[in-house]
């Protein structure tokens, strides 16, 4: 059950639940705002609070507008790129065979046939970077399989606009985007853990928060330091 709270040019979308307190949350890139409430509470005890985080709603909103941004990439000469939460240089390699990439200590080298343009170069450079998530993912998901007493059934890689990850927990499966490659790997564990949290729990309740605070006590560093990175061209929402 939702609801919405309306003050001046601020919205806010609000959900009932079974839980004892009530949390506000502003969410990345564009400021959307969001409360869980329990499912007893008042309209105008609801209200009454989102006016009383007026000022923090607006503080949040600002720093959101004010977060760096990438620009859209090129995949050219000499431009910068973020891997596992480091920059690199891009090199390019024009030349008549397979397309691939690879990365050293200092640079990301792009190999492309002659002609080779900007889709089909993006489309090089996330396939690559899929390849190294399905290296990555697969140790640490069955590092914390053991540590929380869950299975995934299954994972799924793909660009999202909405979210760093999905979880379905009927089915067993966890869905991570893309972008995460881009990230610290402590901040990526940080959404796959989330996310695997959420097939013990499937709602952000006070029992999903007590299983974070247990399992990974810094998740709330983590949370705010993946918000504070760079974000793509894209949109994103959390």
């Amino acid at each position: 059950m939702t609801e919405l709270i309306e003050l001046g040019d601020i919205s806010i979308t609000v959900t009932r639940k079974d839980i004892k307190n009530v949390h506000l949350s502003v969410h990345p890139p564009d400021g959307r705002i969001t409360m869980s409430a329990p499912i007893a509470t008042r309209p105008e005890v609801a209200r009454a609070y989102a006016i009383s985080k007026i000022d923090w709603i607006r503080d949040q909103q600002t720093k959101l507008r004010n977060q760096a941004r990438e620009t859209q990439r090129q995949f050219i000469e000499r431009e910068s790129h973020y891997l596992w939460g480091r920059r690199y240089l891009m090199a390019v390699v024009e030349q008549e065979t397979k397309p691939g990439a690879s990365v050293d200590h200092k640079r990301i080298t792009l190999s492309v046939r002659p002609g080779t343009d900007r889709a089909r170069r993006a489309t090089i450079i996330h396939n690559w970077h899929k390849s190294l998530l399905h290296k990555f993912l697969p140790p640490l998901i069955d590092r914390w399989e053991a540590k929380l007493g869950v299975q995934v059934a299954r994972y799924f890689l793909q660009r999202m606009k909405t979210k760093w990850g999905s979880c379905n927990h009927k089915a067993g499966h966890i869905r991570l985007n893309t972008e995460l490659v881009k990230k610290p790997k402590d901040l990526v564990e940080y959404v796959v853990v989330h996310e695997m949290a959420h097939l013990l729990e499937p709602t952000h309740s006070e029992r999903f928060v007590s299983i974070l605070a247990k399992h990974y006590p810094s998740w709330r560093e983590a949370r705010a330091e993946l918000n504070e990175l760079p974000l793509a061209e894209e949109v994103w929402n959390e």
